[in-house]
């Protein structure tokens, strides 16, 4: 680059210097006064040098030089605190500063001033609305009483108030009537009437009551109850009426619903989601739900069901005259493979709890993270105790958790104990069945008490420091046919706990439910007379007859 710059230098000078170096020493110096027009050549060339435009090419090349050999926009992320980082800020600073010395200026727009309203013309613009109209109140203005003005005597009132109730969570039947304006006495007589066909606590929650008031029998009385009708149940109206104008007495009059309760069927081909293919089907949300928990419990859903498989689940099902349609409890769910039932499962007892045949066997593995959310801080075996000081045996394994942390059930069973039990604290002892128990202690509270069944997975009391214990834990242990098992990865077969003496009433019940056909009860109910009585076809009833 200097090199070119030298050359751009000797370009630029005119040819002056090779002219005087070609001149003689008699020719620059004439010290013998020679002839001075021969030597004013001389003087021209010598006096002669570069031109303003070869000065400024020159310094343009020199500042092009120095650019090329100063950088002006480094990377400000390496070399921190050195010459050429601080180059590079003062850069980046300049060109901000230009930026916002050349930033636009915006002024902004004035918006129209709103008009000042003073209180008597905002009370004349209020008077003037109708809105308060729709809403049940007044409008217009509101002016005192003068000498002009006559009271009246009695005021007339509507013969009729129609109104809408509606039962609150927690709220009684005759209270909700007395808040709408029933008269005690009245209210009493309906309540006790209502009582005479269902139980009063049995009315949902939620449920509307349609009522009519009739005139006041005095002026400071409340009026008297006129009408009144409301749902009772699915299959069942229920209205209190006065007969006879406003003295006569209060009477209850049913109207039955006719209601369709056979049973809802849905079958199909599981395809490459059990889920997915049970909602293709047309089955509600919940019930797949269910379905998948009760059939995860006896089989494997991910080895044991594969595509090709049959799934079957029966729903109960009421539909009423009205079109009114109320879906319920899944009362069987089953699974087919190769043409032949793999896995049947029956709503049976008193909690309707999905049972699998008397002549099927289920297995089911303990998990290690089933009874509660922790951590395993000491395993079975001999160990020294952290509170007695000697070695013993550790009949189970110790799980760390926070205090309160519910604990749940590892497997089905029947609570065989509940209560204090010396070092275990507060106990529950379960009975899995097969000669199979699980144990639970050191409990801060029980959830469950003695002889309830429990499902898998139900919470049966809550983590606590009771007994022998220097923490919140749970200890959590097994039993096989009475003696202690390690329960780490232990496996045990568990039964059905059907008693003998309802097999038959089992097997009856899963042989009426297998001959509900598929979408029966989705086809037109049967004529039926609304002064008839309440009674529902089921054709599950009718099967079973036959």
């Amino acid at each position: 680059m200097f090199k070119a710059i030298a050359q751009d230098h000797a370009e630029a000078l005119p040819d002056s210097r090779s002219a005087i170096a070609d001149l003689s020493h008699d020719q620059v110096l004439n010290d013998d006064g020679g002839d001075p027009v021969a030597a004013e050549p001389c003087v021209r060339a010598i006096r002669s040098g570069p031109s303003f435009a070869d000065r400024v090419r020159a310094r343009v090349l020199a500042f092009e030089h120095w650019c090329h050999r100063i950088d002006l926009a480094p990377d400000l992320a390496t070399d921190i605190g050195s010459r050429r980082w601080y180059r590079g800020f003062l850069t980046l600073s300049g060109l901000t500063a230009a930026a916002l010395a050349f930033w636009p200026d915006f002024s902004s727009v004035e918006a129209a001033t709103t008009m000042p309203v003073n209180a008597a013309s905002r009370d004349e613009f209020l008077s003037q609305t109708i809105a308060p109209i729709a809403l049940g109140s007044d409008t217009g203005r509101h002016m005192g009483a003068t000498l002009r003005v006559r009271p009246l005597a009695s005021v007339p009132e509507r013969p009729q108030v129609q109104l809408v109730a509606t039962l609150a969570q927690g709220d009684s039947f005759a209270r909700m009537l007395e808040r709408v304006g029933v008269g005690p006495l009245d209210a009493g007589r309906a309540a006790a009437l209502v009582g005479q066909t269902m139980p009063l606590d049995q009315i949902a929650p939620g449920t509307q009551f349609d009522i009519t008031l009739g005139r006041r029998p005095a002026g400071n009385q409340p009026r008297a109850l006129q009408d009144m009708a409301f749902r009772a149940r699915f299959d069942l109206d229920l209205s209190v009426r006065r007969a006879g104008g406003s003295d006569g007495a209060l009477a209850l009059v049913r109207h039955p619903v006719a209601v369709d309760a056979t049973p809802l069927r849905i079958r199909g081909t599981v395809g490459q989601s059990l889920y997915l293919s049970a909602r293709n089907a047309g089955a509600p949300i919940a019930a797949i739900q269910s379905y998948l928990q009760a059939i995860d419990r006896q089989v494997s859903l991910q080895s044991d069901v594969s595509p090709g498989d049959t799934f079957d689940m029966i729903l109960s099902y009421r539909r009423s005259a009205r079109g009114e349609r109320q879906v319920g409890d899944l009362l069987y769910a089953g699974i087919e493979h190769g043409g032949k039932p793999s896995v049947q499962l029956l709503a049976w007892g008193k909690d309707h709890q999905l049972m699998p045949s008397p002549d099927s066997v289920q297995s089911t593995t303990l998990s290690i993270g089933a009874p509660v959310a922790g951590r395993i801080t000491s395993l079975f075996g001999m160990r020294r105790h952290p509170i007695l000081g000697y070695v013993r045996m550790h009949a189970g394994v110790d799980f760390g958790a926070a205090w309160g942390s519910p604990i749940y059930a590892v497997a089905d069973g029947v609570v065989n104990y509940a209560g204090p039990h010396g070092g275990h604290g507060n106990y529950v002892r379960l009975d899995n069945g097969g000669g199979i128990g699980t144990g639970y202690a050191h409990m801060s509270r029980i959830a469950v008490s003695y002889g309830m069944r429990v499902r898998a997975g139900q919470v049966i009391g809550y983590v606590g420091s009771s007994g022998l214990s220097t923490g919140p834990h749970l200890h959590f242990e097994a039993y096989r046919n009475g003696q202690v098992v390690n329960p780490l990865g232990m496996r045990f077969v568990s039964r059905p706990t059907i008693d003998p003496a309802e097999r038959t009433a089992y097997r009856a019940r899963l042989d009426a439910l297998m001959k509900v056909r598929p979408g029966a009860a989705l086809g037109d109910m049967a004529p039926s007379h609304a002064d008839g009585p309440a009674t529902a076809t089921r054709e599950i009833d009718r099967l079973a007859g036959d």
